[in-house]
């Protein structure tokens, strides 16, 4: 690997970090954006698997309350699970035995995707905030872990709608990063169990994933002590930018792939 292309991997990996660092979210979309630039899609893939594994842990353990916020989404947690099971399955039997293609990667369920992220991002930015009372968690947190797994099975993408879900909960900023960080890596374990038992796990050999490793966790680093000094009304633009940024992307890849 040329000294171009490793600087350019260290820059986009602290921008990514920095992006996760700031709204708990984005790292693999926004490295997987830049890193395509310079090399192919699944190199780049590659390159993402220790960076956003390591981040997503960090993310759930540094926060303030990591065990009453186990306690609090738990069920929803296990909606994300039985979401992922079920969809993947449902998934894999429409699609058929007849064919190769895998079950993640959907394009129009990720077209619904994107337009979900950015509409609601932009509804964010206008001022309109959805809410939930926490008298309703009982039955929403199921039910929004469970859409999220179900979406996470046909895009391998779990934002929606775990993010807005709980952002609409009024957290304040720090417990609505670290329950995204909990909620992610979840989700990302999930994913990966259903993806070895369909034999749709691709091992790339990634030793350059470990070296990534350091400057996105000093890009996060970076970007936890922006947001320790934000006021939260910067923060909420932040986060609803960066939906409508993670949407436009997941229409954008679909336009050009």
């Amino acid at each position: 690997m040329d000294i171009s292309l490793s600087l350019f991997i260290g820059l986009v990996f602290v921008l990514a970090g920095l992006v996760k660092g700031v709204t708990g979210m984005g790292l693999p979309t926004v490295a997987v954006a830049l890193l395509t630039l310079r090399m192919p899609p699944l190199e780049a893939a590659a390159l993402l698997i220790v960076p956003s594994s390591v981040t997503n842990v960090w993310q759930l353990a540094v926060g303030p309350a990591l065990y009453p916020l186990w306690q609090r989404f738990r069920t929803l947690l296990t909606g994300v699970c039985v979401g992922t099971a079920v969809a993947g399955i449902v998934a894999a039997w429409l699609r058929g035995p007849a064919t190769d293609e895998p079950v993640v990667g959907s394009p129009l369920a990720s077209a619904v995707l994107g337009l979900a992220l950015a509409g609601y991002g932009l509804l964010g930015l206008t001022g309109w905030r959805m809410r939930v009372p926490a008298r309703h968690e009982r039955w929403t947190g199921p039910l929004a872990g469970a859409a999220t797994g179900a979406m996470s099975a046909v895009t391998g993408v779990f934002v929606m709608p775990v993010a807005p879900y709980l952002q609409a909960l009024e957290l304040n900023k720090d417990d609505l990063v670290q329950a995204m960080g909990l909620a992610f890596t979840v989700s990302t374990l999930a994913l990966a169990v259903m993806l070895v038992c369909r034999g749709e796990w691709q091992a790339s050999v990634a030793g350059g994933s470990f070296l990534a490793l350091l400057p996105a966790c000093g890009g996060m680093m970076l970007g936890q002590w922006l947001r320790d000094r934000m006021r939260p009304a910067l923060f909420r633009r932040c986060f609803f930018v960066g939906l409508v940024a993670l949407g436009a992307h997941q229409l954008l890849r679909i336009a050009t792939g």
